[in-house]
């Protein structure tokens, strides 16, 4: 069997990292399996739809390293194209397919034209919810004899195609992740199949276009799993193979709820827009609802290809940790090559206001020299933009309370005013030169140790911690640095 896989979503903004998790598996499988990936657009729902929405998807998984073997592309000038066999591979192409197959449906008594009115659905709700009852059609248009029903259609009247369940009975299925599961239609309702404005539900087209796509295994989120027992019936209805199920589960919030924008940054696009490498947000999503067999945590794209299997897959929601998210982008980053992150770091320091376009050429050799810096102290690479502020400041703020008490030492004023002035008499402003001054101060004042350099740092930075000071002064320059000095000595 040749394993086809698909990412379906719906153009409803943006790209989800629980989506993006989805693909991911779905890929890693068929790459594994030597198999194809196939990625869907589902836009039947068209009061939902978002512009630009389908673009922003591929562009998404391309940013992510995901690429898929069929399914719309985008060529030239935001152009979308489509490349496969199977096609259309957007829904709202294949309104005829699906026309003809409800047809089928229909004549062979699995489904059925439904001509309630939304009023009366919504008082069936209402009453039923009262009651403690689960919300479910009643069926009142189950038994209108077919060629009634096609009369009515043809008047005019109002109408929409729902699936006849049978009338309490189990339905079950094997899932790779959970095992055999069972629903009984008494819990179900009679879903409608195709809407009043023509356009299938989810349910409908999904099973068509699954089995006219041939695919062998049905790789998508947990929420889903108690819409399956309708596939299962309309494969059944039509005579074909069912797929294998596989339903993964939900990534959560810190407390334990599924992962919500309402508490942070849930689409890629976010993570994209502040500097996360995409091999970081891959690895460490991928971690998320999958074991790998090894005691480790990093994982190129081509080792999860290699290591992932949908046995190991768990049945318990992953939790997202922004700290552990933070840590493996902050291993990457150091890992990176520096040409890569200095392109982010001037990318992000233009957006955030902090450099003009005529100063990129400039200002990036200074820019490279504070990211070699301060880099392994990076999470993720839109704080670049932070500290080059930091660097651009000609006056220094102390709020650490350690700071404060380093300045309030006897000997600082004088320290730090011989410091300032043997700055100043230097014709070279580098390394070696002002590891020099530092010595001479030593000698000269039989000051050593943190008794000198707390002092010096908090002079320069108002910090007691940080990076390498030497090099600090030498990318804060000669005039920076004697304007910090002066600020912090008139405050003694």
């Amino acid at each position: 069997m040749t394993v086809r896989v698909r990412f379906a979503p719906s153009p409803t903004g943006s790209v989800h990292i629980g989506s993006l998790r989805t693909a991911l598996y779905n890929y890693l499988y068929a790459r594994q399996q030597g198999g194809k990936y196939i990625v869907r657009v589902e836009d039947t729902d068209q009061t939902r739809l978002v512009e630009a929405a389908v673009e922003g998807m591929i562009e998404a998984m391309a940013w992510a390293g995901i690429h898929h073997d069929e399914g719309p592309y985008i060529e030239g000038d935001h152009e979308i194209l489509e490349k496969g066999e199977h096609g259309p591979y957007i829904q709202s192409k294949r309104l005829a397919i699906y026309s003809a197959y409800a047809d089928e449906l229909l004549e062979k008594g699995h489904a059925y034209y439904c001509f309630c009115s939304k009023e009366r659905l919504e008082q069936l709700r209402e009453g039923q919810k009262a009651k403690g009852l689960t919300t479910r059609y009643d069926g009142r248009c189950r038994d209108i004899p077919l060629a009634e029903a096609k009369e009515r259609v043809a008047r005019g009247e109002d109408h929409v195609l729902r699936l006849k369940l049978p009338e309490k009975a189990d339905i079950a299925f094997e899932d790779v992740v959970r095992g055999r599961v069972v629903f009984n239609t008494a819990d179900l309702d009679d879903q409608v199949l195709i809407k009043n404005d023509g356009f299938p539900t989810y349910h409908f087209a999904v099973v068509v276009d699954d089995h006219l796509m041939e695919i062998s295994h049905i790789i998508r989120g947990e929420e889903w799993l108690s819409s399956t027992p309708k596939h299962v019936l309309l494969y059944e209805a039509f005579g074909w193979d069912a797929p294998k199920y596989v339903h993964l589960p939900n990534i959560l919030n810190a407390d334990k709820k599924k992962l919500s924008k309402r508490q942070g940054d849930v689409s890629v696009e976010d993570f994209k827009k502040k500097g996360y490498l995409p091999e970081a947000l891959i690895n460490y999503i991928a971690l998320l609802g999958w074991a790998p067999e090894e005691e480790r945590e990093i994982f190129s794209l081509e080792e999860l290809i290699e290591k992932f299997s949908l046995e190991r897959v768990s049945k318990s929601g992953g939790v997202f940790d922004v700290h552990k998210l933070n840590w493996m982008n902050n291993h990457y980053i150091r890992e990176a090559g520096d040409d890569r992150l200095v392109e982010m770091a001037v990318r992000h320091l233009l957006i955030d206001g902090v450099i003009k376009d005529e100063e990129i050429f400039a200002l990036t050799p200074w820019v490279k020299r504070i990211l070699l810096l301060e880099k392994e102290k990076l999470e993720y690479m839109q704080q670049i933009s932070g500290i080059v502020r930091e660097f651009m400041s000609e006056e220094v703020t102390v709020t650490e309370e350690a700071a404060r008490e380093v300045l309030k030492a006897d000997h600082v004023k004088g320290l730090l005013t011989a410091f300032m002035e043997r700055l100043a008499a230097l014709e070279s402003f580098e390394g070696e030169a002002v590891k020099a001054v530092t010595k001479s101060l030593q000698k000269d004042l039989g000051i050593k140790g943190k008794d000198l350099f707390m002092p010096l740092r908090v002079g320069v930075t108002g910090t007691v911690h940080g990076s390498d000071l030497v090099e600090t002064i030498g990318i804060l320059g000669k005039d920076r640095v004697d304007k910090r000095l002066k600020s912090i000595i008139n405050t003694l």
